[in-house]
């Protein structure tokens, strides 16, 4: 069995400036080319979450398994990876590039605590699939009240 790298977190530090990504989303949309750093892409993703767990399924077709990363925090998830882009001939001229290549990132906040203790993931057919337990709710704890 193979694994997938996966990292626990105490925090992500500094995601990146929304303006810059604003910027970068804005030029993007008119030219796919267009980035202001290295090129770089958004793959899909689904989270859901049911009473025991949180479920995140994240479209990557393309990306080798070796290429993924994941990192858990108390508060998010990152999934990051890289999509190494297909060669054609020398002589050949592209008539439509819609496919994206690159490295990639994405955080999601997570919905509810987790227990960084059970977690799992993977990867088939393209998509990379996280389970994280929830964490069980604290219960109250009541402290008797003495007289003076």
């Amino acid at each position: 069995m193979e694994y997938i790298k996966i990292r626990f977190l105490d925090d992500f530090g500094q995601i990146g400036s929304k303006f810059e990504k604003t910027i970068e989303n804005m030029f993007r949309s008119m030219s796919p080319a267009f980035t202001l750093a290295e090129r770089s892409w958004k793959p899909p993703m689904d989270m859901n979450e049911t009473p025991e767990e949180v479920i995140i399924v994240a479209e990557i077709p393309g990306v080798d398994k070796d290429d993924l990363e994941v990192e858990i925090s108390s508060k998010a998830v990152r999934i990051q990876g890289n999509r190494i882009a297909r060669h054609c001939s020398s002589d050949a001229t592209y008539r439509l590039a819609e496919i994206q290549y690159g490295r990639f990132e994405r955080v999601l906040f997570l919905p509810a605590p987790i227990d960084p203790e059970v977690v799992s993931a993977a990867y088939q057919n393209g998509l990379l699939e996280i389970r994280l337990a929830k964490q069980p709710p604290e219960k109250p704890h009541k402290i008797p009240i003495q007289d003076g």
